[in-house]
Formats: structure tokens, sequence, C-alpha cells
């Protein structure tokens, strides 16, 4: 029940009743004195507890912000990118939020805690100081009134007059200062009603707004939060893929170690104990060593493994000879010595095994190291870009999009392995190619989809082709979209015709099943982690090589999403051949050409025989003449534009065998092999009988060592006409400066070097020569010739 109305009437009675209404009232009071007392405390300790909590977050918020990502590789993808920068984001979230915390927190004491204190102080201090009167008077009217009634009759009527009168005056007085304080007490009870509540009332509506802030936040946060999302679950399914080809890898490294060795520019590079000879006797210090035989420096730099740093200054040397200690003349084992062209005495070194003792020796004798050649992965099968291989790719094809375009992980998921490799063997065996039009529905949509990578696989190499591989992964790593556009558009109309074809087929059928992504779960980017690997692989297997397969998921994203623009436009031509030639000669004059700024060059190892030798013999006396007539025709059309880069004079196609895989090098009188563009078909088994096919003895036939006319205008020759490599194939060449090696298909040398065997390479800008018995490229303004 609530409390009873105090009647202005029952102060002048004052009874008992008076009284307990009186008292209940100031109780209620006294509680609500205590109550707001501890709700000012709490408020106090509240705001306290904010203001650490705010502090805690934004010492969060900084240090997300100060933390920096670093991927692995020299460039990262936009998912990376958008992952990198979330650290900040979420920083700069939380920021904003605090600072709202912040006025919140500032305005709860002025909205809350004041109020809360003024009310206690001035309302219910007020009616307490009333009450005191209250009391007070009380006390006097009641001693007034007991003096008087003790006051005896037989007083003069004037005294008691006068005493009458004072007892009335008191009781007046005592009767307003009642009336005052019941009036101050409803006053106090009334405005507590709103004067207490009011306080918390906006003290909650400071929260809400916080809380609509941060409501505010996350709606603006919201589309960050989606790219963010995708970016995190691509990232994740390219670490998935990636593990698995390093933990590959590991593993290939751990069985034969020494047939993955990374291609290094030093001719051998190791660790060696150095005999150093000190005043208390002679001691053997580790050191990494690093050896050029082209310039015959040893580069020794003292590092001790256990603890990752260096004992020392580094140390350079150059070779004068390196002699095998004999194992009686040394307590050591694996020992040989150095003497050096430039510091007195000789220096004993120790190898870790016979072995490396023996690759040293062989290094340092001028002789090549052994590299190891690039292995394809996949099998070589009879994988060829031909009709057959059109038909099984348009087979498996059309059997995924007409009977399992919708099936959940479409491409992920593989089939059986034996009944993929038995699928595969029906549709290369010719005799069922040309029976059957369709699959069976017999086959799995998974055996197909598997069926159709593994083929891909087993191509002799890679659809989107070796030497284009870096061009690619450098246009993936482009900052601006349009300029990744327009270089991928640009390298796959510089792809071979049925390359492009064949790449143009599966991005459309990509494209298909990327729109059915709601059924079947496969997005652009999860078709990219599929194809990426497929369709794009490197030459050598290395850590940075598969760091980089994000790059080449990107690559196959962009074709997807482009596909009608990349391969039904052609790319404009800003420049004429002319101008193209005009600008390579400036750029060779200022800058020679960047060994890395170019694809690696297969060579293919022709097996010798009486037969070949005489054919060899043959093109001696009349391949200069041949070469002579095209390059000069194809020199003199390059005044005119081209628009398509695959177009050339009819006069320079020529037919050329397949590429193998084999990395292995080339004598001088070897035939450079090369994928066939879209002018320069290849030469199948099946048509050699075919009558517009050059004769095995005539000079265009593949046996002969020919070269085929570049698909890119070739730059001129800095020399003079007499010294033209392309008039003489076969000469000795002087070169004109030092060129280090960044693959092992380019020679390493210093200026002076002598070359023999130079003659024309199909690379725009190269040479192919023989120094000390190793055939290699060489940059063609380095060169004089002889």
């Amino acid at each position: 029940m609530g409390l009873p109305a105090l009647e202005f009437s029952d102060c002048c009675l004052d009874s008992p009743q008076f009284r307990e209404r009186l008292k209940s009232h100031e109780a209620e009071l006294e509680k609500t004195n205590k109550f707001i007392k501890e709700l000012i405390k709490d408020g106090k300790s509240l705001i306290a507890a904010l203001k650490n909590l705010s502090s805690a977050k934004r010492k969060f918020a900084d240090s997300l912000n100060d933390f920096k990502f670093r991927c692995i590789g020299d460039a990262e993808t936009d998912d990376e990118i958008c992952i990198a920068k979330s650290l900040q984001e979420f920083a700069a979230v939380l920021r904003n939020l605090e600072d709202e915390r912040m006025r919140m927190i500032e305005n709860a004491s002025e909205v809350l805690i004041t109020p809360l204190e003024k009310f206690r102080k001035e309302q219910i201090g007020a009616a307490k100081e009333a009450k005191k009167k209250y009391d007070k008077e009380t006390e006097k009217y009641c001693g007034v009134l007991e003096k008087h009634l003790n006051l005896s009759s037989k007083k003069k009527e004037s005294q008691l007059q006068e005493a009458d009168s004072q007892v009335d005056l008191v009781r007046q007085h005592f009767y307003e200062v009642s009336l005052e304080y019941v009036f101050k007490v409803q006053e106090v009870q009334e405005r507590k009603m709103f004067e207490f509540v009011e306080p918390l009332l906006a003290f909650l509506q400071g929260l809400f707004t916080f809380y609509h802030h941060g409501y505010e936040l996350a709606k603006d946060f919201s589309d960050f939060k989606t790219e963010l999302t995708i970016s995190i679950q691509n990232t994740r399914n390219r670490f998935e893929g990636t593990r698995s080809e390093v933990e590959s890898l590991m593993k290939k490294m751990k069985e034969n170690p020494h047939e993955h060795k990374n291609i290094s520019p030093y001719t051998m590079e190791g660790y060696l104990y150095v005999q150093e000879k000190r005043h208390f006797g002679t001691s053997w210090v580790k050191h990494y060593c690093t050896y050029q035989s082209d310039s015959k420096r040893i580069t020794m730099v003292p590092f001790d493994q256990k603890s990752g740093g260096k004992g020392g200054e580094d140390e350079a040397i150059i070779l004068k000879s390196c002699t095998r200690r004999k194992t009686d003349s040394i307590e050591k084992r694996f020992c040989f010595d150095v003497e050096a062209v430039d510091r007195p005495g000789v220096i004993t070194m120790q190898a870790l095994s016979e072995e490396d003792r023996r690759l040293w020796m062989e290094a340092m004798d001028g002789r090549e190291p052994v590299y190891n050649s690039n292995k394809d992965n996949q099998s070589e099968g009879t994988a060829q870009l031909d009709n057959m291989g059109f038909s099984i790719v348009k087979k498996c094809i059309h059997a995924v999009e007409t009977r399992g375009i919708n099936e959940q992980g479409l491409y992920r998921i593989v089939g059986v392995n034996s009944r993929v490799q038995k699928l595969l063997s029906i549709l290369m065996d010719p005799k069922t190619a040309e029976t059957e039009d369709d699959i069976c529905a017999e086959w799995e949509i998974k055996t197909i989809t598997s069926a159709l990578k593994t083929y891909l696989r087993m191509l002799p190499g890679p659809l989107m082709m070796y030497q284009f591989q870096r061009s690619f992964i450098k246009a993936a790593k482009l900052e601006n979209q349009e300029s990744r556009l327009s270089e991928i558009h640009s390298l796959v109309h510089r792809l071979p015709e049925k390359n492009r074809h064949m790449l143009h087929l599966l991005m459309n059928h990509l494209a298909n099943v990327a729109k059915n992504h709601k059924q079947n779960l496969m997005t652009v980017a999860n078709l990219g982690v599929v194809f990426g690997p497929t369709l794009m692989r490197p030459q050598e297997e290395t850590v940075a090589a598969i760091m980089d397969i994000k790059f080449q998921n990107i690559v196959v994203e962009i074709l997807i999403e482009n596909h009608e623009k990349v391969f039904n436009i052609v790319p404009d031509t800003q420049q004429s051949n002319s101008q193209l030639l005009l600008s390579r000669k400036r750029s060779t004059d200022s800058k020679p050409p960047s060994c890395s700024e170019r694809p690696l060059t297969l060579f293919h190892t022709v097996q010798t025989n009486e037969k070949q030798e005489n054919r060899n013999s043959i093109i001696n006396s009349s391949l200069e003449s041949v070469i002579s007539s095209n390059i000069n025709s194809f020199l003199r059309s390059n005044s005119t534009p081209q628009s398509n880069m695959n177009s050339s004079d009819p006069d320079l196609e020529v037919f050329k065998p397949n590429r193998p895989n084999s990395l292995a090098p080339t004598a001088p009188s070897e035939a450079y092999e090369d994928a066939p563009t879209s002018n320069q078909p290849s030469v199948e088994s099946g048509d050699i009988d075919n009558p517009q096919n050059p004769s095995p003895t005539s000079p265009l036939s593949p046996s002969w060592p020919m070269f085929s006319a570049p698909s890119s205008p070739m730059p001129t020759s800095s020399t003079s006409s007499d010294s033209s490599p392309i008039s003489s194939p076969l000469r000795k060449a002087r070169a004109l400066y030092a060129c280090k090696a960044e693959h092992d298909s380019e020679l390493s040398f210093t200026a002076g070097t002598i070359f023999d065997n130079v003659h024309p390479s199909q690379e725009p800008g190269w040479l192919e020569g023989t120094l000390n018995g190793k055939t290699g490229l060489i940059p063609e303004n380095y060169v004089e010739f002889l």
C-alpha cells in the first residue's frame, strides 16, 4: 500500500494517528536518502569501470593497428591485402566506438551523478532541516503548555491573560511550523517521482545512444565484413592447396635432396671449414663459401649455424689453382688446397664429404656443375592438342554441362583413380573415339571431371605454357585491376592458336559452372583454386614457385570473369612493328636485357646417328641462304603495323615438332624446338605422308636444324650487316660486356670472352652459342662477331 496522506487540518490536532502517518513518511524519506547515496556510489564505480574498459579497448585497438602482416613472396593478392588491412579496420571501428563511449561517460556525471546529489542535498536535506525545526517547536510548545497549565488560579487576572496570550502565540507558531514541515515532506515525496527517475532515464538514453552508434558502425562495417569473409575463405582454400604442394615438395626433398637443388647463380656454394693459422696453432673455422667459374671469384663468409650469426667479415679471393689434398698429408679428411691470385700462400679447406669435395674440385677446375633439370610431375602420356584432344575435352564438358552442372563440389571432388584412368584410356583410344560421340551415362560426373583435369596435366607442357608462366604471374601481381586484365588479355593472344582455342573452350565452360555456384558451390574463386595449378605449372619446383600458386589462381579467375572480352576481342596494337623495334633498340642501348624478364627456353637433345650427322653437314651449305632470305623478307615487312601478333609472312612459316618436356642441353647443330604458334602447325606422326608437308630431304624439314621466325619482331643488331648473326648462322663472337646468368639456359661470362657456334635464337634479342662445351643463350647486344 502507498503512504497515507498528511492533512493540514491534522497539524492543529497533532493526534497520535497523525504522528504515525508522519513517521511513515519520514521513514520513506530516510530509505530514499540511503538508496540515492548507494546509487551515486555505484554510479561512480560504473563510470570508473567504463573508463577502464575504454582504456583497455583503446590499448587493444592500438595493438591491432600497430601490427602489420607480412606475406610470403614479393606481392600480395587482393585477398591478402584485404586481410592485412582488416586489423587497421578493426582498430578504427573500436576507436570510433570508444570515442562514443567516452562521450557517454563524460555526460554520465552530468546527467546522473550531479542531479542525484542535488536532489539528495537540496530536497531530502531540506526535509531533514524542517524535521529538526518541527521537533524543536514541538518540544517548546509542549513545555510552555505544561508550564501554563501549572499556573495557579490565584494569580492575578492580568498575569493569567498574559500567560494565555503567550501560549496562543507559541501554539500558533507550532502550528505554522507543523504545516510547513508537512508541506515539505509531501513535496519531497512527490518530487522524487520525477527528479530522481529523470536522471536515470537520461543515463539510459546515453547508453542507448552509445549502443545505437555501435549498431550504425556495424551496418557501415557490414560491406567490409562480407568482403573480408570471402577473402578469408579464399585464402584458406589457397592455403589448403598450397600446403599439400609444399608438403609434397618437402617429402621429395627428404627422399632425394640432390635432385631438387635450387638453380643458383653460383657455380658452387655451401659450407666449408677453412684452416686458419693462429699464434697458438691452427684452427678450423666454418665458412659459407660461393664460387663463380666465370670470374673465378671465391667468397667466404664466416658463419655459425648454431648461433645464427656471422663470425667476422666477408672475404673474397680470385682463384688461381685448386689441388686435392692427399689423405696421408693431413690428419683431416675431404681436404683440398686453394691458391689465390690476390693472396699469398695456400688456403686449406675441408669439405663436408667426399662427394662434396668432388663437386668443389670439379667446379674450381672450370667444369660445369650438375644442375637438376626440370622434371614435369605429370605423366608423359600421349595427350596432345590435336583433334582427339579437343574431342576428349568437348565430350567431358558436354557430359558435365548436360548431366552434372549442379553437382556440389564440381571439379573439387575427385574420382577414383582407377576409374579415371580407365575412362581416359577409352577416350584416348582412336577406335572408341570414332564410334562413340558422347560419354556413357554410367560414368560418374566426378570421374569425368577428374579425367578432364588429368588429361590437361598429361599434355607435354601446361596449357598456358612455361615461357609465359612468369609473365602471367607478373600480370596478376599488378595493383590495378584494369592493368591486370589488359596484360593477361595481351598474353593470352600470344599463346599458340591451339592453346588459346583450348583455353577459350575451358573458360567458357568454367564460366557456365560459376553461373550455377548457388547449386554446385563452385564460385569463380573456387574454380581458380582447382584449375590454377592445372593450367599453369612452373618449370622449377620450389617453395617460391608454390607460393605463386595463389597468383596462378587469380589469373584463372580473371580469365573466367572476362572470358568474352579476352578471347573474342583481339587486343589493340598501339605501336607498329617499326616503333616496337625502335623502342626495343633504345631500351637495349640504355640497359642490357634482364635475364629475369623473359621466359625460360626449353632445349631438346636429338639422338645423334650417322644419318643425322649427314643431314647436319648438308645444312651448313644451304642454311645460310635460306635463313637470310627469310629473315630479310621479315625485316622488310617490319615497317607495316600488324594488328595481330600471331600474323606473319607466309614465307616465314616453318614446320616444327612439338616441344618435349626435357631441358637437356642442346648441341650447336641440334634443332631448337618450341610449341607451334597459330601460323606454325605442328607435325603429327600421321602427317608425314601429307604432300603439303616438306619432304625429309627438304631444308624445311623438321629434322633439319631450322629456327622459326619469332612471333614478335626481332630487334635489330647493333653490329654492321657484315657481322650480323643472321647472315652467318654459326660464327665466333666476342663479349663486349660481362653478364651474369639468371637461368640455367643462359651463359655467364666476362668482357672479352670468346663464344663458338654462335647462331640466332628464337628468343627475340638473344643469340645461342657455346662456351667451354656448354650451349646457352647470350644477349645479342652484348657481343660483336669476329
